[in-house]
């Protein structure tokens, strides 16, 4: 597995997945509107948007995030990993190569707006793990 900056070319691949995601944890799968076009919602706002991709260079996992107001903190969105491959690292590995990159651009703090906890109760237990507090109801914060 290796973790690639998007490109287009896996944009179905990626949509796929994430609807893969959404329907293994028992919620209807939607599709997110920044996922039609991350190139527009992401890297033309100086953003970033990562992918997992498998040996067979298929989409197993992504990360991406947005910058807020103050240009110091970022909030992290689309942590997904293809169902089937939970609990084997890649989730933590595309949030620690997600944080380095952050350091290296002197962010200071990374949130995440988590969603309902029926369905998000394994990214609580997540970002706990990897250090992340919960600041209020469905937000958790970390401080780089």
């Amino acid at each position: 597995m290796k973790i690639i900056e998007y490109e287009n070319k896996y944009r179905d691949d990626l949509i796929f997945m994430v609807l893969q995601a959404k329907d293994a944890l028992g919620k209807i799968p939607t599709l997110n509107e920044d996922l039609m076009d991350i190139n527009a919602n992401y890297f033309q706002k100086g953003d970033k948007f990562w992918l997992a991709v498998d040996e067979s260079d298929r989409v197993v996992g992504s990360i991406g995030f947005s910058t807020l107001q103050d240009n110091k903190e970022v909030r992290l969105h689309r942590l997904y990993v293809k169902a089937n491959l939970k609990r084997q690292g890649i989730g933590s590995q595309l949030l620690t190569y997600a944080e380095e990159y952050l350091r290296s651009k002197s962010k200071k703090s990374v949130s995440v707006h988590l969603g309902e906890f029926k369905y998000y109760f394994e990214s609580y237990l997540f970002y706990q793990k990897h250090g992340y507090k919960e600041y209020q109801p469905r937000y958790m914060i970390k401080f780089l």
